[in-house]
């Protein structure tokens, strides 16, 4: 059975996209992880930040199999939070006791859970997340997205999100 963590990036956690993401967590039983909660510093060339939130977390995601990077569409692309995430596995690439995590990610399929106030994820975004899993070497394994120009309407996604529940191998993958 396989591990399954949702990685939230959003700046508020009780609007559409955390709403959207806790009806996917409860169907099944996933963690979701608020990156609003924990302290990531921008990505720094000297590696002065080092210690803070980035590498525990990365080593929590490590423990997973699948690993949802849940986050609302802004101008043209991913959340401000998720921004500094990804900017900060460069890490991977400069720190050198870092680098062998980063090569444990290919062996990690990510997903793309979205929501915007359009139909569906502009494709610069998604162009953007993909790339970047891509590079890290992760498999890309599926996406869902939620329009909420009305607000969160779940009755609206639920046949997407039974698509997209499809992708993982039981209805508990913790």
């Amino acid at each position: 059975m396989s591990k399954t963590i949702a990685l939230f990036a959003s700046a508020r956690r009780c609007g559409n996209t955390g709403k959207f993401i806790d009806g996917i967590a409860a169907e099944i039983d996933i963690e979701v992880i608020d990156l609003a909660q924990k302290r990531i510093s921008p990505y720094d060339y000297e590696h002065k930040n080092i210690h803070d939130d980035f590498v525990p977390l990365v080593k929590e995601l490590l423990m997973a199999d699948n690993i949802l990077f849940v986050t609302p569409v802004y101008w043209y692309g991913p959340s401000a939070q998720m921004k500094v995430f990804i900017d900060r596995c460069s890490d991977f690439l400069d720190v050198e006791e870092l680098k062998e995590m980063g090569r444990e990610l290919r062996q990690k399929t990510a997903y793309i859970v979205s929501t915007s106030i359009s139909e569906d994820a502009d494709e610069a975004f998604l162009s953007s997340l993909k790339n970047t899993f891509a590079y890290l070497g992760m498999r890309y394994g599926g996406r869902v997205h939620a329009n909420c120009e009305d607000g969160y309407l779940p009755d609206n996604y639920q046949k997407d999100v039974a698509g997209f529940l499809s992708h993982f191998d039981s209805k508990k993958t913790m």
